[in-house]
């Protein structure tokens, strides 16, 4: 780990306010790090010092040695909410290939941890103060009980999930009693290849927890109407989901917007960034919950703000379609908050981040949408058109 600049009042209050994770054992060569940075592994390295209080994104990949192909893992992550002054401990186990922070539990280990820390102090690298802003920045709507509510049961992020069969087929006895194809005769065609395949599952404990996007954007017995306006305008299926999962805290909505972000940015998992666009077009799509509630689209732009400066521009357009998701989510932003009734503060705001856009990455809002054709909606059963 290489030695970082820091003012030196800055490192004197984090070297006695710091927290400090001590990892023993973690192979040379590993890719490890903490936020927004990573390193490969030494042969001295014991663990990370220095680390401000708050919340924090440890993550590594287990690697091979050189003379074995050099190929590294699939990165793995954990959120910490550290203390000042406080140390965690973790030993790596070779047969997981994980940290076990089992340790941190047992006083006295941590304990001697603390009074040798002098002795250990050569061997652990400083965080790296360099990217403090830009972390903060990407995670300042996140707190400690909403990341512990979003991460897995199991307590780690993972790039690949870990699958399981949905049904346990051993024999060919098994796939006959489910009368699933066998698997002792040749395939005709791909699509039975793959129908042969098990069908696979999350392990339980391992898949994050984001609060689901509801799929019925209308309420119980809307007229079709009503069914067509709630296709238009999301608010309803907003205020359902932040009254199932942020009831007490709705600009929660915005800390698993930016914990969805991180999930994918720094710990690579691809759910991620499919549940931060989709949560991403809820909010922008929901013309009167922009009029009702001016605090939480004002902090929308502010997170927005800093996540479109990490990931190049076209990132976002579809390899096939060469449709530019983020642009034509947020045309509909700018377009609703412009509108009637909404707050002066956040309509300025809005037009400031929509010019500040324009500008950096050259993106057209002025464009006539696709979607103004006529909106296809799908009735629920029963209800007829008069």
């Amino acid at each position: 780990m290489a030695t970082v600049d820091m003012d030196p009042e800055v490192a004197r209050g984090l070297f006695e306010e710091g927290a400090t994770v001590v990892l023993l054992g973690v192979p040379e060569g590993t890719e490890l790090g903490i936020d927004y940075k990573s390193w490969q592994v030494g042969p001295r390295f014991r663990g990370v010092k220095m680390i401000p209080p708050g919340l924090h994104f440890l993550h590594y990949c287990s690697s091979n040695a050189p003379d074995r192909g050099g190929e590294t893992g699939p990165r793995t992550g954990l959120f910490l909410t550290l203390k000042p002054r406080e140390i965690l401990l973790a030993h790596w186990d070779p047969k997981e290939e994980d940290l076990d922070f089992s340790a941190t539990q047992d006083e006295d280990e941590v304990g001697r941890v603390r009074a040798g820390l002098r002795d250990l102090d050569p061997f652990l690298g400083p965080y790296p103060y360099e990217v403090m802003r830009k972390w903060v920045s990407l995670t300042d709507r996140v707190n400690q009980e909403l990341a512990t509510r979003l991460q897995p049961l199991s307590g780690r992020v993972c790039a690949f999930s870990d699958v399981i069969p949905e049904l346990q087929l051993t024999h060919t006895k098994d796939r006959d009693e489910q009368n699933l194809p066998r698997n002792d005769t040749e395939c005709q065609s791909m699509r039975e290849g793959l129908d042969r395949l098990p069908r696979m599952k999350p392990r339980e404990g391992t898949e994050l927890r984001f609060s689901p996007i509801p799929t019925q954007t209308y309420p119980p017995g809307a007229t079709p109407a009503q069914i067509t306006q709630c296709s238009l305008d999301l608010s309803y299926a907003l205020d359902s989901l932040l009254e199932k999962h942020h009831q007490q805290q709705p600009l929660n909505v915005l800390g698993e917007l930016q914990f969805a972000f991180v999930c994918f940015l720094i710990g690579n998992v691809y759910e991620g960034f499919e549940h931060w666009k989709r949560l991403l077009a809820l909010l922008c799509r929901s013309e009167e919950a922009m009029r009702q509630r001016r605090d939480l689209y004002l902090g929308l732009i502010a997170v927005l703000y800093h996540q479109l400066g990490e990931i190049p521009p076209d990132f976002f357009v579809d390899i096939v379609s060469q449709d530019n998701f983020l642009t034509s989510t947020l045309q509909d932003f700018f377009q609703f908050a412009s509108g009637p009734g909404v707050d002066g503060t956040l309509r300025k705001r809005a037009e400031k981040f929509k010019a500040h856009l324009t500008k950096k990455f050259r993106w057209d809002f002025e464009v006539d949408p696709d979607d103004c054709e006529p909106v296809v909606v799908e009735l629920p059963d029963g209800v007829t058109l008069d």
